[in-house]
């Protein structure tokens, strides 16, 4: 197999990575060439912001807030930045509630509180799984099975929770927006829980559930969306992917050996990229062929992160020309580029 990427100078953080679903988020600045990257460990969001020289980085640390004041008692359960075409905003969300802040994490623009049940139940409480959609909308999962939709101004602090949808029993893992850019496409949001359950939605003032898909009992721990082709990682190893309309199952690759933990999809090119507890990060290739309404996915590329619970794979580009990776209990962020 050709050597498609390799390794890069990796990225130190302040404290190590925690063992949660999809755990790095990176967002690209390309007018300030810097890329940002946001690791999450116990109660605090490590944030590196990185020049594309190699040259400079800054470091930030995130506290778990409630309202406010910081929480120490308060696990995060990830960090993503939402972009929508009028602001960027980097979204945390934990067991108490959901924050977001401007994109350099330097000011907390709103915060949400999750009810918490009158009596203490068996049943933890948290948020998770982000994703922006369309123009201003952005979605967070919850573990009571919800998905709530806040409604973001253009600029300033009005954001307000315009609709939940109740469509999940289980906790939400995941959640993606359709990132391929085409407006052609129906669906715009999949939403993802711990029974495998996909639900497609089609966004608006009121959001229209699309489709259900099932899930045969095993956890999605992460999802994308791609020109209308929803592509869903299990707890199997099993990556399959679904039209997001017709709910018509397209492929299914025994991907990895135990858990996937995320995935990623390089929207202008097709690749995707998947990693697992199993130490394996894998790239692979999507090809759409409209006629025939068909997907095909190719094996493109392997690399072995010796001895490492994989938590976060993400490519740095829309080209997948660079990704980077995290995984349980380092403290470094590792990236490769094409060779």
């Amino acid at each position: 197999m050709a050597k498609l990427y390799h390794k890069d100078k990796s990225i130190q953080i302040k404290s190590s990575v925690s063992a949660l679903y999809n755990n790095l988020s990176v967002l690209r600045i390309a007018p300030r060439c810097l890329t940002y990257f946001t690791v999450v460990h116990a109660n605090v969001v490590n944030m590196v912001s990185a020049s594309w020289d190699g040259l400079n980085y800054s470091h930030r640390q995130l506290q778990s807030k409630e309202g406010n004041v910081a929480t120490s008692s308060s696990l995060i359960m990830q960090a993503a930045w939402c972009v929508l075409p009028s602001r960027d905003l980097l979204v945390l969300t934990s067991q108490k509630g959901i924050q977001m802040y401007e994109s350099d994490g330097s000011i907390m623009v709103y915060w949400h509180a999750l009810d918490m049940p009158e009596t203490r139940t068996a049943k933890a409480v948290f948020a998770r799984g982000i994703a922006a959609v369309r123009e201003k909308y952005i979605c967070v999962g919850v573990s009571s099975g919800s998905v709530l939709v806040f409604d973001v101004p253009s600029k300033g602090s009005n954001i307000t929770l315009s609709e939940v949808l109740e469509e999940h029993k289980e906790a939400i893992t995941d959640m993606a927006s359709e990132c391929s850019g085409s407006l052609e496409c129906i669906a715009d949001l999949v939403s993802a829980d711990d029974s495998g359950l996909l639900c497609v939605w089609k966004s608006g003032e009121d959001f229209q559930l699309l489709n259900k898909i099932p899930g045969f009992d095993t956890s999605c721990s992460s999802v994308k969306l791609w020109k209308g082709t929803v592509i869903a990682g299990y707890g199997t190893g099993q990556i399959r992917l679904y039209e997001g309309v017709t709910g018509i199952l397209h492929a299914e690759v025994n991907a990895h050996a135990r858990w996937i933990y995320s995935l990623d999809i390089a929207p202008f090119t097709g690749l995707l990229i998947s990693a697992a507890e199993d130490s394996w990060v894998r790239v692979w290739h999507l090809s759409l062929t409209p006629e025939t309404n068909s997907v095909e996915i190719e094996h493109m590329y392997n690399e072995c992160v010796t001895d490492t619970q994989i938590c976060g794979a993400k490519f740095c580009d829309g080209d997948g020309y660079a990704f980077a990776v995290t995984g349980y209990d380092l403290s470094e962020i590792i990236r490769y580029t094409q060779a």
